[in-house]
């Protein structure tokens, strides 16, 4: 049996399925707090006559902003049902924009195992999120996969330190395992209905006629601190102490603080969204993570962005956007694209 086609003892888990136990109400300076973590200052998260004259009812909510809710429902995945790991390393995400967020919704989020593939004997874990409207509309999906690392692979004084400087409500590693029975619980057979909105709204973008396959988008530097970090953290609630302490970031094997893999890929949709003039015209948003981005004390962290449109579609008058991201002279961003419509 090859590496690719390994079982993996989670594979029966895949369709685990179960609901927030509350939803989550979108307030305006939420979008604007994280709007502000993320270094979005587009207007349209900012002021309401601004996005008003996109045509939306309220703030919009940057792209990457139902990462927030979602993470705090997968808690319960990563505790009961994807077990036997101590902690996992994030490597891909993918946004699907079915019609933006915006401040007065009222979201619920459902959580569903849905991939597990082992591969050299780690598992490459997929959690996907659907997030709904009071008016029960799938408005984003969010699929995030992570790779799991066993209890073997932390060392104990990482461990030991960790818990010490974490937050008192909050475990980053793996609880013990219960002895309590399994029971897999999996998505009801109705109907839903995924929101149309963000195809037939007229977006405020360049007109189809007025791009091309290779246009450029013009080089974006985003600089970064530890205070930066700790805000996203707080704004995020990514409690990960390898964002914001050094001695811990350096006793995991890292050469200093890391900027959260989230925290770039908004900082990159904010790029797209400050080029293409709408944050809502993208429908899909896919990020695979390489590298992570190093930021010092002394010199914090820098990350360049650039862009070219990979293609075009007619029919739909929209186009791929592939998006690079550098920081330290590495490749953060494996690979990065957005689909855009157009006027």
């Amino acid at each position: 049996m090859t590496a690719a086609t390994e079982a993996s003892p989670l594979q029966a888990r895949v369709g685990h399925y179960y609901q927030a136990d509350t939803t989550y109400q979108v307030g305006r300076e939420k979008v604007r707090e994280y709007a502000r973590a993320v270094q979005d200052y587009h207007p349209a998260h900012w002021d309401t006559d601004a996005a008003a004259e996109l045509g939306y009812s309220d703030l919009v909510a940057p792209l990457t902003f139902t990462s927030v809710p979602a993470m705090a429902c997968n808690r319960r995945m990563f505790e009961s049902v994807v077990v036997g790991y101590d902690t996992y390393v994030q490597t891909e995400e993918v946004f699907e924009q079915h019609r933006p967020i915006v401040a007065g919704d009222e979201l619920m989020t459902d959580v569903e195992l849905t991939a597990v593939r082992r591969v050299a004997g780690r598992d490459l874990v997929t959690v996907t999120n659907t997030l709904t409207d009071a008016a029960g509309e799938r408005v984003h999906t969010l699929h995030t996969t992570v790779v799991g690392v066993t209890a073997e692979e932390v060392d104990d004084a990482v461990k030991s330190a960790v818990q010490k400087a974490m937050m008192h409500d909050v475990n980053i590693l793996a609880p013990e395992e219960s002895e309590a029975e399994y029971r897999k619980t999996v998505r009801p057979d109705t109907p839903f209905h995924i929101s149309a909105a963000t195809q037939t709204r007229t977006p405020g973008t360049p007109a189809f006629e007025d791009v091309a396959v290779g246009d450029v988008l013009a080089p974006h530097h985003a600089r970064l601190s530890r205070g930066d970090l700790v805000n996203y953290a707080g704004v995020a609630a990514d409690a990960n102490p390898i964002h914001w302490d050094e001695e811990l970031a350096k006793l995991a094997g890292l050469p200093d603080v890391i900027a959260h893999g989230m925290l770039t890929m908004g900082l990159g949709a904010g790029f797209v969204s400050a080029w293409s003039g709408d944050p809502g015209a993208v429908t899909r948003y896919a990020v695979r993570l390489s590298q992570p981005a190093i930021v010092s004390a002394k010199e914090g962290g820098d990350i360049e962005f650039s862009g070219r449109i990979k293609s075009l579609d007619p029919e739909t008058r929209s186009g791929v956007v592939l998006v690079a991201a550098k920081s330290g002279g590495r490749k953060i961003f494996g690979l990065a694209t957005l689909a855009v419509r157009f006027r």
